[in-house]
């Protein structure tokens, strides 16, 4: 069974080298890269008190929020030059291109789902 993040835009996951790394010597294990991934990309070790990167093919490819908002810069990610290769072998931009009216529309209808919500509380 292929799992939810196993590929991006129909390129396995796998095969584009996107990911944290933690400098465990930077970092002081306060948690916040753990609780704000919403990919489960790491989990934390209670005993060390500190962050580990356990599933890192969840990472979405392009996102450094972690690296972005850890307090002591612990986290670092490859060259963003990995992302645009990937892009550029795989024709990501046709692919969005492709799937871009779709999410427009979804978005449309949720909004529209969302007012009719709100005016009936």
């Amino acid at each position: 069974m292929a799992g939810k993040f196993d590929e991006w835009f129909g390129v396995p996951r796998k095969e584009i080298k996107w990911y944290p790394s933690i400098d465990p010597a930077v970092c002081v294990g306060c948690g916040l890269c753990f609780m704000t991934c919403g990919r489960n990309v790491y989990s934390y070790d209670l005993n060390s008190r500190k962050p580990v990167v356990a599933n890192p093919y969840n990472c979405l490819v392009g996102c450094t929020t972690c690296a972005n908002i850890c307090p002591v810069g612990a986290i670092d990610f490859p060259s963003t030059e990995i992302v645009h290769d990937a892009i550029k072998k795989n024709k990501i931009i046709a692919k969005v291109r492709d799937l871009v009216p779709t999410k427009v529309q979804f978005m449309q209808e949720q909004q529209h789902e969302n007012d009719i919500v709100k005016k009936i509380k």
